[in-house]
């Protein structure tokens, strides 16, 4: 992608092309370990599946990436393990997958809602046939 704009300034390029561009210069230096802040932030969903795809890519090569991030579902489709940190604390440590069925984690993070199961569902009609009743 950033082959067609390689003679144009850095600060002319979008927010995806530039976030790739970051990687690259990054890439240049051979690391071990690669910490990448939000990524993601503010591009559009084609620019951040590009992003995660080039995160995948630079991880299989071997280098350890440190993502910190907000798109939690991008996140920890594609990590080992996640943390969740809350006010500058971290407060959940699980692999990836379990954070990912963690019903605190879908519900919080992940933009899921709780199922409402049958004895919540139950009271909850019991409450509204008890306080109809009373009327």
């Amino acid at each position: 992608m950033l082959k067609e704009r390689r003679k144009a300034t850095a600060g002319y390029l979008s927010g995806g092309e530039q976030q790739m561009l970051a990687m690259g210069r990054a890439m240049m230096s051979a690391p071990r370990y690669l910490l990448l802040d939000e990524p993601s932030l503010g591009l559009a969903p084609l620019l951040v599946r590009r992003i995660r795809d080039l995160i995948v890519d630079i991880n299989e090569t071997g280098t350890t990436v440190l993502l910190v991030e907000q798109n939690a579902n991008m996140a920890l489709k594609i990590a080992e393990h996640g943390y969740v940190m809350e006010s500058g604390k971290i407060v959940m440590d699980k692999p990836a997958a379990q954070l990912r069925e963690d019903e605190d984690v879908k519900e919080f993070y992940l933009g899921a809602r709780r199922r409402i199961t049958s004895r919540s569902a139950g009271w909850r009609a019991r409450s509204r046939t008890s306080n109809c009743s009373r009327t």
